[in-house]
């Protein structure tokens, strides 16, 4: 009997963008049946080399076969003709139409869409297929993740027999992590092929059977998933060996203050549209602790986090700072009061035509002016220590837009942790940052908990809350659903309260 060819194999593969080789002579082998993982550090060539194969890129050199033939893909279109299908990041989704419309869009090749029809078609589809969707419900009306479960199934009914998921975790609830790997394994035992690009290692080791690692754009190395570790994976990924991800377990134990360092009552806001965004918020965080508030991206987290760092007016309630009230003050009095914030967006947070020494002393700059003149020497020479301080890889006269997300995110922390600041308000601290960057930015933020600062930590990353977090709140809709320590914080009853239910009692 003899062996199938692989559903696909890439060999040589290279890209350039101008100077940049994103992808050196890659190999990539993908197996019938199989839940393949693609990892690597942020500007490894993950995405890039799935991306030549979908037809978003054109390789520069190196063959493309798919099922045992050659084959040449230009487009989209041809990868969708060879059955491959791509999930991305970011849903191409109609929120308008309904589940059927956004399904068949494209597929009818101009036949008058029979709505009845379609809805039965694509009904026997997801039965079929064992993906959980509603064909009459408006996209616009579901949830992140049933709109997960519509793109696969919209892959799926053009016959894709290979699928790539780009971080298809990113945005769901635990639970709904468990239904999208069910659904995965019922595919691969039907016969296909899925390549999982990620960075959760957890992840890739409970759902994939091989995983291939990119380091630098070329192929670091090709294992079966029960032959290796976390820890192996990670040391493929970064080329040295790491010492894990810093966490709470490791990091030295302290007494949070007696009294809250951070607090908040009853506060409500508004989002952009003048609709209510935090509804009433209620929370203590206490100095030496690290509180992590979880929830499912666009629940009233990054209006929280703007309200505390007095960039959005809050409507009613108090907030207090060491016992001093900020409630609807500016971001200088804020900072004054003793606020440190690290926002979500860090390319916002800079001025990227001004040079690292410029940006590190941005929210100071009267400290460095003398009769109306800025004192450059004094800049630079701070800019030195603070680049020598956090390992920065980058000089004072760097402009910080040719800085990485990691030593650009490096920069943000600097400038806010030498002020010892008594809160910090930290969002998405790791987001896009790979795994040497998160790794030092997490003992960071130990660091300044074991100093004592309170820290409220938002973060859509459910094992980085659970990793870091003394406790726990969720938010839903602008509420919070329940306040939990972190011995009683597991990820399944996280999930259901950032899904929307109800925790009682609820912990502080």
């Amino acid at each position: 009997m003899t062996t199938p060819p692989p559903a696909v194999e890439m060999r040589g593969i290279t890209k350039r963008f101008g100077s940049l080789v994103a992808n050196d002579r890659v190999d990539f082998t993908l197996d019938r049946g199989q839940i393949h993982a693609l990892l690597g550090e942020n500007g490894a060539g993950k995405t890039t080399l799935m991306r030549i194969l979908y037809g978003l890129y054109h390789a520069d050199a190196g063959d493309i076969s798919v099922g045992g033939q050659s084959a040449v893909i230009r487009s989209p279109r041809d990868a969708i003709a060879l059955r491959i299908g791509m999930v991305t990041q970011h849903f191409a989704l109609v929120p308008p139409l309904t589940v059927t419309e956004n399904v068949v869009l494209g597929h009818n090749q101009g036949v008058r869409l029979k709505l009845e029809d379609a809805h039965r078609r694509v009904s026997e589809a997801a039965e079929r297929y064992g993906v959980d969707v509603q064909p009459r419900a408006l996209v616009k009306d579901l949830s992140v993740g049933e709109r997960q479960r519509v793109e696969i199934l919209k892959a799926l009914y053009r016959d894709a027999r290979v699928l790539i998921l780009d971080e298809p975790t990113a945005v769901l609830v635990p639970q709904e992590v468990e239904q999208l790997f069910d659904a995965l394994r019922r595919l691969r035992d039907d016969g296909l092929s899925v390549v999982f690009i990620s960075h959760k290692l957890r992840e890739v080791m409970s759902i994939t059977d091989r995983v291939t690692v990119l380091r630098g754009g070329q192929l670091a190395g090709s294992v079966q998933t029960s032959e290796t570790t976390p820890a192996e994976m990670a040391r493929m990924m970064v080329g040295r060996t790491t010492f894990g991800m810093p966490s709470l377990d490791e990091a030295s134990s302290t007494q949070p203050a007696a009294r809250a360092v951070l607090r908040l009552d009853g506060v409500t806001a508004v989002d952009n549209k003048g609709l209510p965004a935090l509804k009433g918020i209620t929370l203590d965080v206490y100095g030496g602790e690290i509180m992590g508030l979880a929830g499912v991206s666009g629940n009233g987290q990054s209006e929280l986090a703007q309200v505390l760092e007095g960039t959005r007016l809050c409507t009613t309630g108090t907030i207090t700072v060491a016992g001093q009230d900020v409630s609807g003050a500016d971001p200088d009095r804020i900072m004054k009061a003793g606020v440190g914030r690290i926002p979500e967006d860090r390319h916002a947070s800079v001025v990227p035509e001004m040079t690292v020494a410029q940006n590190m002393a941005l929210e100071h700059l009267g400290e460095y002016t003398s009769n109306g003149s800025l004192n450059r020497r004094q800049m630079r020479a701070h800019a030195e220590k603070l680049i020598a301080e956090y390992q920065i890889k980058a000089r004072p006269d760097d402009r910080i837009r040719t800085l990485s997300g990691g030593n650009m995110q490096k920069v943000i922390l600097a400038r806010v942790m030498e002020r010892n600041p008594k809160v910090i308000i930290v969002s998405q601290p790791t987001r896009g940052l790979d795994i040497g960057a998160t790794e030092y930015v997490r003992s960071r933020l130990l660091e300044q908990r074991q100093r004592g600062a309170a820290i409220l930590l938002i973060s859509e990353d459910l094992d980085e809350i659970l990793e870091l977090s003394d406790r726990v709140a969720v938010i839903y809709e602008g509420e919070i659903q329940g306040i939990l320590p972190r011995t009683e914080a597991d990820p399944e009853r996280l999930g259901l309260l950032m899904a929307g239910a109800k925790d009682s009692p609820q912990w502080a």
